[in-house]
């Protein structure tokens, strides 16, 4: 059986606060970020 994945465009502050809610409603998610810049935003 197949994952559900969500796919998370930007890393930004408002990106990284979309997966951490995500993460905190479902453990089971597969959450993948894609950013263009090499810098991750880690304050969400």
């Amino acid at each position: 059986m197949a994952r559900e994945r969500l796919v998370v465009i930007g890393g930004d502050a408002a990106g990284m606060t979309a997966a951490s809610q995500a993460r905190r409603m479902r453990s089971d998610l597969e959450i993948v970020v894609l950013e263009r810049s090499p810098h991750t935003s880690y304050s969400a």
